[in-house]
């Protein structure tokens, strides 16, 4: 396995809390009664129910399994998820750089089938080059030091691999607001490089790139929309769809249904109104020569 092909260790923690919360559910268990019978705290209980514990215990797993009256097979199929939410990924070793969130958005991005995005502003991290994106990371966190800055910048561009690996590629969708083309980044030199890297990738056969033009206005939406990232995951998974959006101040996951639901009209809404792929690809070329002159 490639270190583009190694899968995150959110996905399966994910899938273990939810297993385990239902399991609860099933047999009446309230998060004080469960807590109060593990010996645990309610909020350790939630947290693992939750996934938001980069490592559960194979043991706790199984005195779940048994407080839950749970089959034998099915312990050892929690257990089996346990062991791999263990499983350190390729970014964990430049975590403590990461925005709070972002770690987490990795791994379920790592574990997508399917990746729909918008982006009014810049360019969408899973296809941006190095110098833009060192462009990017240099204002943000002025303090780095040069090493940091580097792991930054390579956890970005280490990402592109989902896009290109040679096992189960990421099928990906990306609507970028033609705003994105004119806002410079880092020098006209590397816009210019950036925007045939956008449109070089447009080309593979799992990856859309699709412009909002201007004239467009704001299409199915009463106002401007914020940037967003849909991810669905392979339905042998169980996982519900999730949307990612983030900001400078903090990041949001958007898990309901009726949420989940509403970003996809939205991203329709967008969709229906962008310029179609040969055109976007065009577009792309052009800019990128108009900055090379």
């Amino acid at each position: 396995m490639t270190r583009g092909d190694q899968p995150g260790s959110t996905l399966p923690r994910r899938q273990l809390g939810r297993a385990l919360r239902e399991a609860r559910q099933g047999v009446g268990f309230t998060l004080e009664q469960a807590a109060r019978e593990m010996e645990m705290s309610k909020t350790a209980v939630i947290r693992i129910e939750k996934g938001h514990n980069e490592k559960v215990r194979v043991r706790d797993v199984e005195e779940f399994g048994r407080l839950y009256e749970l089959p034998d097979q099915r312990i050892e199929e929690l257990k089996a998820l346990a062991q791999q939410s263990a499983t350190k990924s390729w970014w964990q070793a430049s975590r403590h750089l990461l925005l709070s969130g972002y770690n987490t958005y990795l791994g379920l991005e790592s574990g997508a089938s399917h990746l729909r995005s918008y982006q009014p502003v810049i360019i969408p991290g899973l296809l941006q080059i190095a110098h833009y994106a060192r462009a990017i990371e240099r204002p943000v966190f002025p303090g780095d030091l040069p090493e940091d800055l580097d792991n930054r910048v390579s956890v970005r561009v280490q990402r592109k691999a989902i896009l290109t690996r040679q096992r189960k590629p990421i099928t990906a969708e990306f609507i970028l607001h033609e705003s994105v083309l004119h806002i410079v980044v880092g020098s006209h030199r590397v816009m210019a490089a950036q925007l045939r890297h956008i449109a070089d990738l447009s080309a593979l056969p799992n990856v859309t790139v699709r412009i909002l033009p201007f004239t467009a206005g704001f299409p199915g939406a009463a106002a401007p929309v914020l940037p967003y990232i849909l991810l669905e995951f392979p339905a042998e998974s169980s996982e519900p769809p999730v949307v990612y959006c983030e900001s400078p101040i903090g990041s949001m996951f958007f898990e309901d249904a009726a949420d989940v639901a509403r970003h996809r009209e939205i991203h329709e809404g967008l969709r229906s109104a962008t310029l179609d792929e040969q055109r976007s690809r065009d577009l792309l070329r052009r800019t990128a020569r108009r900055y090379e002159q």
